[in-house]
């Protein structure tokens, strides 16, 4: 909502690259002449992270369902009680949405162990709210969870993403 209301001149780097997919894409950036970039993984990271957060909580129920007079006595009980306001989801994400997500996070694995610290930067970066499009951790944050100043974060966040970027081009 953001992004469109800035306009295609005021995009972020990462709301330009979900537009295709947001288009009907099958892809959020397809992957040009077979080699990856540090853009095109941060996007795909991000898209990831929107995606994962927009999972429902707790999984599908299978309980089991209520009978119609149940529905209707819960319905005109809850009428008579005062309605709280109801809380906005984001939209339940596609099969293929979740496809990407499990490949894109499967790319945080390509940072070697003894290099747990990106791990981490790189997976907390990748967690981006699908309602508002901010990062639940910015720099900042994470700088102060680190013990590290949030410049250094953001080198740290890039290595990071350069390690996958590697893997990536090494193994295509």
């Amino acid at each position: 909502m953001r992004a469109a209301a800035m306009g295609a001149v005021g995009r972020s780097p990462s709301a330009a690259a979900r537009a295709p997919a947001a288009q009907g894409g099958t892809s959020a950036c397809p992957v040009a002449d077979g080699f990856y970039d540090a853009r095109l993984v941060v996007a795909r990271l991000e898209e990831a992270g929107r995606t994962l957060l927009a999972l429902p909580p707790g999984g599908y129920s299978t309980g089991f369902r209520l009978n119609t007079a149940a529905l209707m006595r819960r319905m005109i009980e809850a009428g008579e009680a005062e309605a709280e306001p109801a809380r906005l989801r984001p939209p339940v994400p596609s099969a293929a949405g979740i496809t990407r997500m499990d490949e894109a996070l499967g790319w945080v694995a390509l940072i070697p162990l003894d290099r747990s610290v990106l791990r981490r930067i790189v997976g907390a970066r990748a967690l981006v709210n699908p309602m508002t499009d901010r990062h639940l951790y910015p720099w900042r944050r994470l700088g102060t969870m680190l013990g590290a100043d949030h410049k250094a974060v953001q080198r740290w966040h890039a290595q990071g993403v350069d390690m996958i970027v590697a893997a990536l081009n090494a193994a295509g």
